[in-house]
């Protein structure tokens, strides 16, 4: 048994059992990642795969349960790797972290600053994509930390943090009648094509949740993942926008008025999650208790030991 069987075994469950994705993940060829699952079969006794001819279709009841035990053994295998590089002293590594583009853009850049001073040595990789494969990085071992509003609480494997809460702006241009409106309620936006967030984006459920609960049909014209470009296209007249609180600046955003709409929508909680069972570096607790200062180091590590599933 070796290494290289229990990372084929698990990348053929992860890739949906294409063994072309699985030999490039790992950088070897298709055949060597067969033979590899067929010795480690051989070897148990047990066969993990269903089969239909050659092709992988799915996992075996015994299957499901040594792909768990699998995936327990290659965790312990990058935690003993991150250990090692912990007591020998070495401040130095890489912390990947995985966010929405709102985070990246307007939540972390402070945080990610004052990390480098602390940690010059350290590199950042910073990932954005959506909340779904932001818990995918976190879940392999691509990323060590996850960010996003949607999404990460719903992932038993992941420990997930509450960071801070925040809530919805509209905004407008000068001059737009919508500025003579106090308190703008659901109707009046509904009255205006609208642009906001793509759904499962930066809290775009709890906006179609409001209309929904009110009875109001909104005119959603355009959808972005980028509050920059939301913001650019409310600028050239297209419609109203609805985007995070954090993404308004009212220096940098001439031409623009942002309206308070904390009345209107529901507000969101931007989470950090982690994955079960896995050994942070020093520098990682760093990194969470300035952006959650709430979250403590001895928070984490009792949620990471935590054998039961379970939220924050």
């Amino acid at each position: 048994m070796n290494f290289q069987q229990l990372r084929s075994i698990r990348e053929a469950a992860r890739r949906g059992y294409n063994l072309t994705e699985v030999a490039n993940a790992l950088f070897t060829s298709q055949p060597g990642v067969s033979r590899q699952i067929r010795e480690l079969e051989d070897e148990l006794g047990v066969v993990i795969f269903e089969r239909n001819g050659k092709r992988l279709t799915g996992l075996t009841d015994p299957g499901k349960g040594i792909l768990k035990i699998i995936d327990r053994l290659l965790v312990e295998a990058e935690n003993l790797q991150q250990a090692s590089m912990e007591y020998a002293g070495k401040n130095s590594g890489t912390l990947t972290i995985a966010a929405t583009h709102t985070q990246a853009r307007y939540a972390l850049p402070k945080v990610v600053q004052s990390f480098r001073n602390d940690f010059p040595e350290v590199r950042i990789a910073l990932q954005q994509s959506a909340p779904d494969h932001i818990a995918e990085w976190v879940l392999s071992g691509k990323a060590d930390i996850g960010i996003a509003t949607e999404g990460l609480s719903q992932f038993p494997d992941l420990v997930s943090f509450p960071c801070y809460r925040w809530s919805h702006l509209i905004v407008v241009p000068d001059g737009h009648a919508l500025l003579n409106c106090s308190p703008i309620r659901l109707e009046d936006l509904a009255d205006y094509p609208l642009i906001t967030y793509d759904v499962g984006f930066t809290g775009r459920g709890h906006i179609d949740a409001a209309f929904a609960k009110a009875g109001v049909r909104p005119d959603i014209v355009l959808t972005a993942m980028d509050s920059d470009v939301i913001k650019q296209y409310v600028s050239l007249g297209m419609g109203v926008g609805i985007v995070a609180s954090m993404a308004f600046d009212h220096g940098r955003d001439k031409g623009l008025r942002a309206v308070e709409a904390s009345h209107l929508f529901a507000p969101n909680v931007t989470r950090l999650a982690v994955r079960r069972g896995a050994y942070l570096r020093a520098y990682a607790y760093h990194f969470i208790e300035q952006f959650a200062p709430d979250v403590s180091r001895a928070d984490i590590e009792r949620a990471l030991d935590a054998d039961a599933p379970r939220e924050n």
